[in-house]
């Protein structure tokens, strides 16, 4: 089994931060306004020195020309925008949004993280990735997920014309949906040899990952030190509202805090 190779990227924090959050899976869009409603005020008002946004901020995305088609993309830029202004602000691509690019990143002063990345904050090292490609028992998404991060598909795809990449984004949702609902499907986790792996070769204590929408903490071996701690999904529509932060303290604190409706 195969895992990235080092070296990875790494973000060192300056010595003023004192507090990081990571989020991630908000699956942004239009027709859920209250998500959105709930990820403005946090981005706005929040007092951390750094936010890492680890992948399906957005439940789809086509291209950066969409964000100037879509007012609902262009409000999403101006949060980003205005938080990025106070503050560190940093995103990674996740399997529904890993078309992001450089120009959108750029446009609202946001830093481009790459999949796996290093956070080197105070004397803590934290691995941060999505978690897609992690799921190595998923042999068919993995397929699917080499073929549509090649340099090639993504050429081509983009070439397309906006309404036709939203035909096919849909297409591929609806695909996702049915598999869902299969109860034959394979709904793989983070692959825990994997993990090991990765922390070996990145020198890391701790692993911080979303994708699998399975909040908790899991300790990868013995050592209390050692723990993969996982994301939770955002959706304050849900029966059971989820909207939840993960605050890192400089002393090595961790919290999960909590922002969905009561």
């Amino acid at each position: 089994m195969a895992a990235t190779v080092l070296p990875f990227q790494e973000v060192k924090a300056p010595e003023h931060w004192r507090t990081v959050e990571f989020i991630s899976d908000l699956h942004l869009q239009e027709k859920d306004l209250s998500t959105f409603a709930i990820w403005k005020s946090y981005m706005q008002e929040t007092t951390a020195d750094a936010v890492f946004i680890l992948g399906d901020l957005f439940e789809v995305w086509v291209g950066d020309d969409a964000a100037q088609k879509h007012s609902f993309l262009e409000q999403c830029k101006s949060v980003l925008a205005a938080s990025a202004a106070k503050r560190f602000v940093a995103f990674m691509r996740g399997n529904r949004d890993f078309l992001v690019g450089k120009s959108f990143l750029n446009a609202c002063h946001v830093h481009d993280l790459n999949d796996p990345a290093v956070l080197h904050f105070g004397d803590q090292r934290v691995l941060m990735t999505h978690g897609d490609e992690a799921c190595i028992d998923d042999v068919d998404y993995q397929s699917f997920r080499r073929l549509v991060r090649s340099d090639e598909w993504q050429k081509n795809f983009l070439a397309k014309p906006l309404s036709e990449r939203e035909d096919i984004a849909r297409h591929l949702r609806n695909q996702s949906e049915s598999h869902k609902r299969d109860v034959n499907a394979v709904h793989a986790d983070v692959d825990t040899t994997w993990a090991i792996q990765m922390l070996d070769q990145s020198h890391c204590t701790s692993l911080i990952h979303g994708h699998t929408h399975k909040p908790a903490d899991h300790l990868m071996g013995l050592s209390p030190q050692r723990v993969r701690r996982v994301l939770s999904d955002w959706d304050a529509q849900s029966t059971k509202p989820r909207a939840e932060v993960l605050r890192w303290s400089e002393s090595g604190q961790v919290e999960r805090i909590n922002l969905s409706p009561r």
